[in-house]
């Protein structure tokens, strides 16, 4: 955020500017980095105090709104590519592109977004005022300039039915009900758009995969949108489809690092593959890690369970932060359980996809869910000042070495003695953990996966120790192919053609991995002992010799594999190589079926 965008001379600036947006014919998405830096680097100048952050940010945000015209356009398209214009009927193709490429409500979107984060931090009218301008031109292209949303997007319009989430944030901030009716009149056109039917497919149950193309970056933030509809609506509906489609995502589509994941016998790389498809070469592209980190802080908000902090972490600690280089700037496009990191160059979309997902964690890693609960969800060293009425406010500072390690200490300072909760997410991986306040056990149940609220009156100096046990936790996923059809007779007809297994190694929170394998080697198969992986598996944590917790595998015939932190495997520099998934032997399942 430091070096990527410093003031309006910046290349993903400069293209607002009235010259060059008049020459702009190509269509291009370039103009979503100004949306997408604005909203991070707000977050950032307000929570950490920098004043030249927070002097750039002014500095870009004023120069953007100096440069939207009577209309509200505030894009980078010449007058006759832009989204008011009609545009010929689209061709049939695969991802439904528009007749004309265009990505210009993509960008209004997260232009909308940046505006409205740095009047929300640093309130100047003009700021809101201009989101809102944009707003308005959307609603009258929609409405009375006959055009459908769906017309301005790929994937079957999800590229622009993005503007449902900016339109519901713009009814927030100034209650304005032309707003609600611009995201409703969105989800309308998305839902009787054949192709897409957002809603419809969603509420049917209809598998993430087949909704649109199931583009994973769009569909994601289109569940965002829904999520925050639901927040102002209270449409039951709405949270049922999220919900539902949340389920499908989590079940079928992520990685072992908690990324949605696709490239695999399905469309694109950036496409959901078909449920029960597997590979270890699967692509996470980081901006869809963005808004899938993004739909889990929805969700969480409005049920306040637990299972969606634990994605946001589970992201985060893997698929994030392993797409990001060492100097905080570079970032991997994609990022893949089995391959080789590369990192993007200056213009690709991740690089402000992933400061945006960094600067999500802070606001939830301690929320204050009731007048009178805070609740931890996301552990690590640091601290947090937290508005609570009985209190005055509480200082809460986290001393731990987590993720590496599950030893964790609260130190909590409240303004003055009072009553309220806290409550601590124990993961779902935590069987056995245990928690302690000043020393004592506490009364309170564990469980895993759950809650364990504190309710009691609070002292300055009160210290909660929580212990989560970190023990190497092995999975195994199965890359498989059933060729199906029907006899003469009509009878169902299912061959297994193709069969692999592999396993890969995580704990606690941590995905662990390896670079290659003796050196040289980009996969391994593997044949386990015959024992149980506590002999054969074995979790070190930090000490003097290496900065990392490690995990040795010894299979007994060669030496051993040792497995770092997903995250830092291969030393986190370009061209480095992770390996996650390491193939089994196939004796074992034979030798299996010959004695069946």
């Amino acid at each position: 955020m430091s070096h990527f965008i410093v003031d309006e001379t910046s290349p993903a600036i400069a293209i607002f500017a009235p010259a060059q947006r008049a020459q702009n014919l190509e269509g291009d998405w370039y103009g979503e980095h100004a949306g997408k830096w604005l909203v991070a680097a707000a977050k950032a100048a307000a929570r950490s105090g920098d004043a030249d952050l927070r002097a750039r940010v002014h500095r870009v945000a004023d120069f953007l709104v100096s440069t939207q015209e009577a209309d509200g356009y505030l894009g980078t398209y010449a007058p006759e590519r832009r989204f008011m214009r009609k545009q010929a009927p689209a061709p049939l193709s695969w991802d439904g592109a528009p007749s004309v490429r265009t990505w210009d409500i993509w960008t209004h979107a997260y232009l909308i977004l940046g505006l409205l984060e740095v009047h929300r931090h640093f309130p100047q009218p003009r700021y809101l005022d201009a989101a809102r301008k944009i707003g308005d031109l959307c609603l009258r292209t929609l409405s009375t300039g006959g055009i459908d949303i769906t017309e301005l997007g790929n994937h079957h319009g999800m590229s622009a039915t993005v503007l449902l989430d900016p339109a519901v944030e713009l009814y927030v901030a100034c209650g304005d009900r032309s707003y609600l009716d611009l995201a409703l009149t969105v989800l309308g056109q998305a839902d009787a758009h054949p192709p897409l039917a957002l809603l419809t497919r969603a509420l049917a149950g209809v598998d993430a995969a087949w909704i649109a193309t199931g583009k994973a970056y769009q569909l994601a933030w289109n569940l965002v949108g829904l999520a925050k509809l639901y927040r102002v609506s209270g449409h039951a509906d709405y949270l049922t489809a999220v919900e539902s489609v949340w389920r499908s995502i989590r079940d079928h589509h992520l990685t072992l690092g908690g990324g949605p994941w696709g490239g695999v016998a399905h469309r694109s790389r950036e496409a959901f593959n078909p449920a029960g498809v597997f590979s270890p070469q699967g692509y996470v592209e980081t901006c869809s890690t963005l808004a899938w980190i993004q739909l889990n802080r929805e969700l969480l908000a409005i049920t306040g369970q637990a299972c969606y902090a634990e994605e946001i972490e589970r992201s985060a600690y893997n698929d994030l932060l392993g797409a990001q280089a060492p100097n905080g700037e570079d970032w991997c496009y994609y990022v893949f359980p089995n391959g080789r990191r590369v990192h993007t160059t200056y213009w690709r979309c991740c690089k402000s996809s992933g400061a945006m997902a960094l600067e999500e964690l802070p606001g939830v890693a301690y929320v204050r869910a009731d007048p009178d609960t805070i609740a931890v969800n996301i552990y690590g060293e640091g601290s947090a000042q937290i508005a609570l009425p009985a209190a005055g406010g509480v200082a809460i500072d986290q001393r731990t070495q987590y993720p590496f390690t599950g030893d964790i200490r609260l130190h909590v300072e409240p303004q003055r003695e009072a009553g309220f909760a806290l409550k601590l997410r124990i993961p779902s991986w935590a069987q056995g953990a245990r928690v302690t306040v000043n020393g004592a056990a506490v009364d309170e149940a564990v469980v895993a996966g759950d809650y364990c609220t504190l309710r009691r009156l609070w002292r300055p100096g009160d210290e909660i120790a929580l212990q989560l046990p970190m023990t190497p936790r092995t999975h195994v996923a199965v890359n498989r192919n059933v060729q199906e059809s029907r006899a003469p007779d009509g009878s169902a007809v299912a061959q297994e053609v193709l069969h692999y297994e592999y396993l890969a190694v995580t704990c606690g929170p941590l995905v662990y991995a390896s670079g290659l394998i003796d050196g040289f080697k980009t996969e391994e198969t593997l044949r386990l002992p015959q024992a149980p992986p506590a002999q054969w598996l074995r979790w070190s944590p930090p000490d003097a010799g290496h900065a990392l917790p490690r995990i040795e595998l010894s299979p007994g015939y060669r030496a051993p594999l040792v497995f770092q932190p997903y995250y830092c495997a291969g030393g986190r520099v370009d061209g480095a190589w992770r390996l996650t998934w390491m193939s089994l032997s196939p004796l074992a399942a034979d030798a299996a079926a010959d004695n069946a």
